[in-house]
């Protein structure tokens, strides 16, 4: 049996995006140069997006009053975690896995450009039945 990654085409052309412009800027720069840069490449490349999307929150299936505001969120599916750190921290992997559970998002990107190669974290968070 075959197993096909969840959003295949649409994580490459995310993350093609990304490395491409870490290749072109290089690491050193704060999280929103890199934002604003991964903005006019989407925008490039047609992936849609929303960028700071307000997020509702659940817990149980009942919404809570404080929200989450993603980097980016791309095709209405994927929340992209944009950094700038010397390293990614496990607890930046395990916030991406929070804001997955507590929104019902099923796929998430942490993506670090501030290391000298783009480091990225694939995050998928199965939705139980």
């Amino acid at each position: 049996m075959e197993s096909k990654l969840i959003f295949e085409e649409e994580s490459y052309k995310i993350l093609g995006v990304c490395i491409a412009v870490h290749k072109k800027m290089g690491s050193g720069f704060e999280q929103e140069v890199y934002e604003e840069v991964l903005q006019k490449e989407f925008v490039k490349h047609d992936i849609p997006f929303e960028k700071k999307k307000k997020l509702s929150l659940y817990y149980e299936g009942d919404p809570l009053q404080k929200y989450f505001i993603a980097d980016f969120v791309c095709y209405d599916a994927i929340i992209l975690d944009v950094r700038s750190m010397n390293f990614i921290h496990n607890n930046s992997k395990q916030q991406v896995v929070n804001y997955l559970k507590a929104t019902n998002f099923q796929l998430g990107f942490l993506i670090n450009f501030g290391e000298p190669s783009l480091k990225w974290k694939r995050v998928i968070h199965t939705v139980e039945a």
